[in-house]
Protein backbone atom coordinates (compact mmCIF):
# COMPACT_ATOMS: atom_id res chain seq x y z
CA UNK A 1 0.00 0.00 0.00
CA UNK A 2 1.42 3.40 -0.84
CA UNK A 3 1.99 5.86 1.34
CA UNK A 4 0.55 9.45 1.37
CA UNK A 5 2.93 11.87 0.18
CA UNK A 6 5.03 9.12 -1.54
CA UNK A 7 4.71 9.94 -5.00
CA UNK A 8 4.98 13.83 -4.32
CA UNK A 9 8.03 13.00 -2.34
CA UNK A 10 9.36 10.88 -5.51
CA UNK A 11 8.47 13.77 -7.85
CA UNK A 12 10.76 16.26 -5.79
CA UNK A 13 13.05 14.22 -4.99
CA UNK A 14 13.89 13.12 -8.70
CA UNK A 15 12.77 16.84 -10.22
CA UNK A 16 16.01 17.86 -7.22
CA UNK A 17 18.44 15.73 -8.68
CA UNK A 18 17.55 15.86 -12.46
CA UNK A 19 16.68 18.92 -12.90
CA UNK A 20 16.16 19.04 -16.77
CA UNK A 21 13.86 16.21 -16.35
CA UNK A 22 11.20 17.74 -13.67
CA UNK A 23 8.36 17.75 -16.38
CA UNK A 24 8.80 14.12 -17.50
CA UNK A 25 8.67 13.62 -13.86
CA UNK A 26 5.35 15.69 -13.99
CA UNK A 27 4.10 13.57 -16.13
CA UNK A 28 4.49 10.26 -15.06
CA UNK A 29 3.22 11.61 -12.08
CA UNK A 30 0.08 12.79 -13.19
CA UNK A 31 -0.31 9.85 -15.34
CA UNK A 32 0.39 6.85 -12.11
CA UNK A 33 -1.87 8.81 -10.25
CA UNK A 34 -4.51 9.60 -12.42
CA UNK A 35 -4.22 5.74 -12.95
CA UNK A 36 -4.29 5.34 -9.33
CA UNK A 37 -7.29 7.33 -8.74
CA UNK A 38 -9.65 5.85 -11.25
CA UNK A 39 -8.96 2.55 -9.79
CA UNK A 40 -10.45 3.59 -6.78
CA UNK A 41 -13.22 5.29 -8.58
CA UNK A 42 -14.05 2.04 -10.03
CA UNK A 43 -13.70 0.32 -7.04
CA UNK A 44 -16.25 2.74 -5.53
CA UNK A 45 -18.43 2.05 -8.76
CA UNK A 46 -19.48 -1.46 -8.03
CA UNK A 47 -20.06 -0.70 -4.39
CA UNK A 48 -22.05 2.41 -4.39
CA UNK A 49 -23.38 4.26 -1.89
CA UNK A 50 -23.40 1.44 0.71
CA UNK A 51 -19.23 1.47 0.74
CA UNK A 52 -19.13 5.09 1.52
CA UNK A 53 -21.09 4.69 4.84
CA UNK A 54 -19.39 2.10 5.72
CA UNK A 55 -16.18 3.45 5.13
CA UNK A 56 -16.56 7.14 6.20
CA UNK A 57 -19.79 7.52 7.91
CA UNK A 58 -22.84 8.81 7.21
CA UNK A 59 -22.34 12.31 8.23
CA UNK A 60 -19.61 12.79 6.05
CA UNK A 61 -20.57 10.70 3.37
CA UNK A 62 -24.22 13.19 3.01
CA UNK A 63 -21.36 16.04 3.10
CA UNK A 64 -19.31 14.54 0.29
CA UNK A 65 -22.40 13.93 -1.71
CA UNK A 66 -23.81 17.25 -1.41
CA UNK A 67 -20.61 18.61 -2.24
CA UNK A 68 -20.78 17.01 -5.80
CA UNK A 69 -24.16 18.13 -6.05
CA UNK A 70 -22.77 21.60 -6.28
CA UNK A 71 -19.51 21.38 -7.55
CA UNK A 72 -18.94 18.58 -9.88
CA UNK A 73 -15.41 18.87 -11.49
CA UNK A 74 -14.09 20.63 -8.73
CA UNK A 75 -15.31 18.56 -6.01
CA UNK A 76 -12.52 15.92 -7.67
CA UNK A 77 -10.44 18.84 -9.20
CA UNK A 78 -9.45 20.81 -6.03
CA UNK A 79 -8.63 18.17 -3.60
CA UNK A 80 -6.51 16.39 -6.22
CA UNK A 81 -4.02 19.84 -6.24
CA UNK A 82 -3.98 19.74 -2.59
CA UNK A 83 -0.87 18.13 -0.77
CA UNK A 84 -0.71 15.47 1.80
CA UNK A 85 -2.19 15.00 4.44
CA UNK A 86 -5.66 15.99 2.68
CA UNK A 87 -7.44 13.08 1.70
CA UNK A 88 -8.24 12.54 -1.85
CA UNK A 89 -9.21 9.45 -1.31
CA UNK A 90 -12.78 10.23 -0.07
CA UNK A 91 -13.67 12.51 -2.96
CA UNK A 92 -12.47 9.69 -5.19
CA UNK A 93 -14.96 7.59 -3.38
CA UNK A 94 -17.52 9.74 -3.51
CA UNK A 95 -17.61 10.40 -7.39
CA UNK A 96 -17.69 6.29 -8.07
CA UNK A 97 -20.37 5.98 -5.39
CA UNK A 98 -22.73 8.78 -6.91
CA UNK A 99 -22.19 7.74 -10.53
CA UNK A 100 -20.07 11.00 -11.47
CA UNK A 101 -19.40 10.71 -15.31
CA UNK A 102 -15.80 8.63 -15.68
CA UNK A 103 -14.67 11.34 -18.75
CA UNK A 104 -15.64 14.19 -16.24
CA UNK A 105 -13.99 12.56 -13.44
CA UNK A 106 -10.42 11.28 -15.07
CA UNK A 107 -10.31 15.15 -16.44
CA UNK A 108 -11.28 16.51 -13.30
CA UNK A 109 -8.40 14.54 -11.58
CA UNK A 110 -5.69 14.66 -14.16
CA UNK A 111 -6.42 18.18 -14.13
CA UNK A 112 -5.97 18.89 -10.83
CA UNK A 113 -2.75 16.50 -10.72
CA UNK A 114 -1.36 18.42 -13.73
CA UNK A 115 -1.55 21.35 -11.22
CA UNK A 116 0.22 19.77 -8.42
CA UNK A 117 2.92 17.63 -9.65
CA UNK A 118 3.86 20.35 -12.84
CA UNK A 119 4.41 23.01 -9.54
CA UNK A 120 6.03 20.30 -7.12
CA UNK A 121 8.54 19.33 -9.66
CA UNK A 122 9.33 22.77 -11.36
CA UNK A 123 9.59 24.28 -7.90
CA UNK A 124 12.06 21.36 -6.64
CA UNK A 125 13.95 21.53 -10.10
CA UNK A 126 14.41 25.02 -9.16
CA UNK A 127 15.20 24.63 -5.19
CA UNK A 128 15.28 21.15 -4.31
CA UNK A 129 19.18 20.50 -4.43
CA UNK A 130 19.77 23.03 -1.63
CA UNK A 131 16.39 21.29 0.65
CA UNK A 132 17.86 18.04 -0.03
CA UNK A 133 21.79 18.95 0.58
CA UNK A 134 20.33 20.58 3.90
CA UNK A 135 17.85 17.73 4.93
CA UNK A 136 20.35 15.33 4.43
CA UNK A 137 21.97 16.48 7.62
CA UNK A 138 19.19 15.58 9.20
CA UNK A 139 18.35 11.75 8.61
CA UNK A 140 20.22 10.82 11.91
CA UNK A 141 17.27 12.71 13.50
CA UNK A 142 15.38 10.61 16.27
CA UNK A 143 12.63 13.56 15.57
CA UNK A 144 12.74 12.55 12.09
CA UNK A 145 12.53 8.91 12.84
CA UNK A 146 9.49 9.63 15.19
CA UNK A 147 7.44 11.34 13.26
CA UNK A 148 7.95 9.23 9.99
CA UNK A 149 6.72 6.09 12.44
CA UNK A 150 3.57 8.28 13.29
CA UNK A 151 3.00 8.97 10.47
CA UNK A 152 2.94 5.54 9.25
CA UNK A 153 0.84 4.54 12.16
CA UNK A 154 -1.51 7.14 11.59
CA UNK A 155 -1.87 6.21 7.98
CA UNK A 156 -2.74 2.75 9.03
CA UNK A 157 -4.79 3.16 11.19
CA UNK A 158 -6.99 5.78 8.85
CA UNK A 159 -7.43 3.12 6.03
CA UNK A 160 -8.57 0.37 7.82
Amino acid sequence: MPLPGGMDALTIVLAARHHDLWFYYAVMATIGSTIGGSLTYRFALQRGKPLLIRRLGEKLTEWLCRSFARWGFWAVAFPAMLPPPFPVVPFLLTAGATHYPKAKFVTALASGRAVKFTLLAFLASLYGRRVLIHAGGYYKSLLLWLLTAASIVGSCKICS
